[in-house]
């Protein structure tokens, strides 16, 4: 009999993207990007000039020096993954030993758990504090045995964050020799005052890895492509564990024109504020609660409201329109994640969410 490893795992369940009978479909379950891609991305990968039979560059070199000059940072502290994804398995494969400690907050993205587990760790859940991940119960649960505190700042499937000073505050509290990794997937929405990415407060730390992606505001989901940033030596440690062409050549082209294109970049923040602000004062009418407008996504809450979750993401699916449910996974019962979808996706789902309430 061959034998391998069994995982105590739940594997990740992304946002439904299809309904049966429905050709077309309004996704607001996965926090993509709601204005598409740059033109400037387009173009390049409709270009001519891709050779598919070549390997792509290992080091993704270009890519590596334009993320550099976009974010005022060092080149050479940069690792590029198929998606931030790859570079959280490949920090877990580099720091964890079996028995080994990983805190994250109770309600995190599902692959710090994940890949943990996968390198044997056990998984400590720190609580949160009406949603929010909490400085002090994190600190409370950390032992001699803690290596990794990971959490995403804002965070997901929440969307509420931290501030400048709650963050700088959590370094602070833990032992120097714990990781600290900070995913700032979702940085580019933030244009709360008291709010400062992970990059701005630690681009030079020695013990805080920080993680981005391609996926959110770029547009580039499908492309799998995102980075990491860290001293020195962690990425001389990862590279070592790095698959040989992990970021293939149109997600590297594709993520250097997007870069470049500042005016998509503002469009999508603005149009991110007007819709999350006019979609959560929506919702309060019917007295579906959300977090305060910060990332490209709101968490419906319906504990005030005559309708119950599930039901309504019922009759959404039966009108083609799919939110994501967040009991399985993150255990969040009677709440709905929403995402900010273009000007067209937002209407729809307004006037289907009046018709259900009007019955």
């Amino acid at each position: 009999m061959l034998k391998f490893k069994k995982f105590n795992i739940e594997t990740y369940k992304p946002g439904k993207s299809s309904i049966k009978k429905f050709k077309k479909i309004i996704k607001l379950s996965a926090n993509e990007s709601a204005l598409g891609m740059s033109s400037k991305v387009k173009k390049v990968i409709s270009s001519k000039n891709l050779n598919f039979f070549r390997y792509p560059d290992g080091k993704s070199k270009i890519l590596r020096s334009q993320i550099a000059k976009k974010f005022k940072c060092n080149k050479e502290r940069i690792i590029c993954g198929a998606g931030s994804d790859e570079v959280i398995q490949m920090l877990c494969q580099l720091f964890l030993k079996p028995k080994d400690e990983v805190v994250v907050p109770q309600f995190s993205f599902l692959m710090y758990r994940i890949y943990a587990k996968i390198a044997g760790a056990n998984v400590i859940f720190a609580k949160e504090n009406k949603f929010k991940v909490s400085v002090s119960e994190i600190i409370k649960k950390v032992s001699k045995k803690t290596k990794i505190v990971f959490l995403a700042n804002p965070n997901n499937p929440t969307g509420t964050y931290l501030t400048q000073l709650e963050l700088t505050e959590l370094r602070k509290k833990l032992r120097k020799n714990i990781l600290l990794v900070v995913d700032d997937a979702y940085a580019e929405y933030m244009k709360n005052i008291d709010y400062k990415s992970g990059l701005d407060l630690f681009k030079n730390k020695q013990n805080v890895f920080i993680l981005r992606t391609f996926s959110k505001i770029y547009g580039l989901s499908s492309l799998r492509i995102g980075w990491g940033y860290g001293s020195k030596k962690i990425i001389d440690g990862l590279n070592i564990i790095k698959p040989p062409f992990n970021v293939n050549e149109v997600a590297q082209k594709a993520a250097v024109e997007s870069l470049k294109d500042d005016k998509f970049i503002s469009l999508s923040i603005k149009h991110n504020i007007f819709y999350a602000t006019k979609l959560k004062d929506f919702l309060n009418k019917y007295d579906i609660s959300t977090n305060k407008v910060s990332a490209n996504f709101l968490l419906l809450d319906f504990t005030k409201c005559k309708l119950k979750a599930k039901y309504f993401y019922e009759r959404l699916k039966m009108k083609g329109i799919i939110l994501r449910s967040t009991e399985s996974g993150y255990k969040i019962k009677n709440m709905l994640r929403l995402t900010i979808g273009s000007k067209k996706e937002n209407l729809r789902f307004m006037k289907e969410t009046e018709n259900i309430f009007k019955k």
